[in-house]
């Protein structure tokens, strides 16, 4: 039996900030620190760079979802992100990513093994009951978590810089 892995979606396997820098300075400034409520914002960022190729090769050695968290204030970011995951991971019942997006503000109730997140802090991540992969995290110092986020897990979060490094470390694990 396969382990299950979550990945999360928003700076894990799409890139946020590429989208960005496309968008209207005017509907920035409009808002500014919600950028995820930006109608439309989700459809057509990019992938983060080698998050395909991991994704389709965890998806070999674990039974994997992928974990998202959609803004309360933006209703069209739930309809971007099964997009998103159609467009970059395909549309046919063979594909690795067909009927396993999960949308939730409280990633701590699934059950697994191990969630690849680029936020330990936020959306129950620091709860759940399995290893999380801090993707982005260099291992080098013990990162803060950002003001008022209280994680108070002290031991199965484990840092990986990029894909290669979550790629290298699951493999070992499966």
């Amino acid at each position: 039996m396969k382990k299950i892995l979550y990945i999360d979606m928003d700076n894990t396997l799409v890139d946020f900030s590429a989208k960005l820098k496309g968008i209207d300075p005017g509907v920035l400034a409009q808002f500014q620190d919600r950028y995820d409520e930006i109608p439309g914002v989700f459809a057509l960022m990019p992938p983060v760079e080698g998050a395909i190729a991991a994704y389709q090769e965890l998806a070999d050695l674990f039974d994997t979802y992928i974990l998202s968290t959609a803004p309360w204030g933006n209703p069209s970011a739930w309809e971007n992100k099964l997009d998103w995951v159609k467009l970059h991971l395909g549309l046919g019942e063979d594909n690795p990513a067909y009927k396993r997006l999960i949308l939730s503000h409280h990633k701590n109730l699934n059950r697994g093994d191990f969630l690849v997140d680029d936020r330990p802090h936020h959306n129950g991540v620091c709860g759940f009951e399995g290893e999380i992969i801090w993707f982005g995290a260099d291992g080098t110092s013990s990162a803060p978590m950002p003001h008022g986020h209280v994680c108070k897990r002290t031991d199965g979060i484990t840092p990986a810089k990029n894909w290669p490094a979550v790629v290298a470390y699951l493999k070992r694990q499966a």
